[in-house]
């Protein structure tokens, strides 16, 4: 009777730690990470499940808020180019710049990253030290805050410039897959640098206003890609943004 009882436990505790094991076996996918899991539904044939669109404070498009905050400054920048100003009024498109532009390209990074589009937050993040490094040039060169004098004044804009044009290059090129109005807002940017660029080099102001034309022509493309990002959210038709250049 006793060995029967003994015999009938040690069944109980063997078919125990089997369903336990069990367990554990079918927890394995969901103590992996997305990647891994993903991974795993492929080699097994499955179909990976599609991750649900960001809600709550992570919802939504972060270029609703980018491209005006674009747009913003480069209107003010290009009326400043194009000699709306006089020289000695360089400095007025800052209060835009700084706190509209620059500001907003700043939070709308954050917002791109936490809705997991890290190229969208690469390239608000570079245009956002862009317009926040452009204001802070003028404010130093005006009020001396680096300690550069009028003779190298010329050549610091020389250098601020010639160093944006590297990186707006570079973002060119990685721009290649997105829909081409993306590519053409980045490249007309790198071609507005060049040739204020050239224009500071000869001191030439035609030169200078063809960069003030060409700010008013990528943003004028910004404001065809912001019409298309709201239409989207207000269940609107999406219009073309064209194809991208690489596949």
């Amino acid at each position: 009777m006793a060995a029967s009882a003994g015999s009938g436990s040690a069944q109980s505790s063997s078919s125990a730690y089997q369903d336990q094991a069990e367990a554990r076996q079918a927890s394995v996918p969901a103590q992996q990470g997305p990647v891994e899991a993903e991974a795993r539904q492929r080699a097994a044939g499955e179909r990976p499940a599609v991750a649900a669109a960001p809600t709550g404070f992570f919802a939504g498009d972060p270029l609703s808020l980018g491209l005006p905050a674009f747009i913003v400054g480069s209107v003010a920048l290009g009326m400043v180019l194009v000699g709306f100003v006089s020289p000695l009024g360089v400095g007025a498109s800052l209060p835009i710049v700084l706190m509209a532009t620059g500001l907003g390209l700043l939070v709308s990074t954050f917002w791109a990253a936490g809705v997991g589009q890290s190229m969208v937050a690469t390239v608000l993040g570079i245009f956002s030290g862009f317009w926040l490094s452009y204001a802070f040039l003028i404010l130093g060169l005006t009020n001396g805050w680096f300690g550069i004098g009028i003779g190298d004044a010329k050549a610091t804009q020389e250098l601020f410039l010639t160093a944006w044009i590297v990186i707006m290059s570079m973002l060119t090129l990685a721009s290649l897959r997105l829909p081409a109005a993306f590519t053409a807002i980045i490249g007309l940017v790198d071609v507005a640098l060049i040739l204020v660029l050239i224009g500071v080099i000869q001191v030439e102001n035609n030169l200078l206003k063809a960069g003030g034309a060409t700010a008013f022509l990528f943003a004028a493309i910004g404001i065809y890609v912001w019409l298309t990002v709201v239409s989207k959210a207000t269940g609107g038709r999406e219009m073309p943004l064209g194809k991208p250049c690489l596949k």
